[in-house]
């Protein structure tokens, strides 16, 4: 949404070519520890924004891979901090999700069909904790990779379009 407003946020661990949210494992398992303990930061710079701010209503977080991953983790812990949820190539940030009713809280999951850093139903697997949790997710695979290409910027456009309004 062009004139919404945005708030953008930057992982704290650096890693090669940029910055992460949260540590992995040598064997590139999410670090829940670390991704848990990163959490309230988190949390606290999106409530403070939202007062500081005056924002009306509550964000809808928009995540790419490692954000996505975050983004999810607050979902579960905070689902009162975001009105919606649009997570491009995600996975489960929790080997046990937390249990906090998400109460038709819309979500779009977009997966790569050829994503070469998730395994083919990783996406599913979190579409489906959600929905057990309560969230109204809809869950696409599209024929790509882990980048976010065109298609995903329709489909989440359109998304946006049904889930905020004109």
């Amino acid at each position: 949404m062009p004139s919404a407003a945005k708030i953008s946020i930057r992982g704290a661990v650096p890693t090669t070519g940029g910055y992460a949210f949260f540590r992995r494992l040598p064997d590139r398992r999410i670090d829940e520890q670390d991704l848990t303990a990163r959490l309230s930061p988190v949390r606290e710079l999106i409530k403070t924004a939202l007062h500081e701010h005056r924002l009306s209503s509550r964000p809808i977080a928009v995540g790419f891979s490692n954000g996505a991953i975050m983004a999810a983790a607050v979902l579960q812990t905070h689902p009162e901090l975001f009105s919606g949820a649009v997570l491009f190539r995600p996975l489960s940030p929790f080997t046990v999700a937390p249990v906090k009713p998400l109460n038709g809280l819309p979500v779009l999951i977009l997966d790569g069909a050829n994503d070469e850093r998730r395994r083919s139903d990783d996406g599913l697997v979190l579409a489906e904790t959600l929905r057990h949790a309560g969230a109204d997710v809809g869950h696409e695979v599209l024929p790509t990779g882990h980048a976010i290409c065109e298609h995903d910027e329709q489909i989440a456009g359109r998304w946006m379009q049904r889930t905020c309004g004109p």
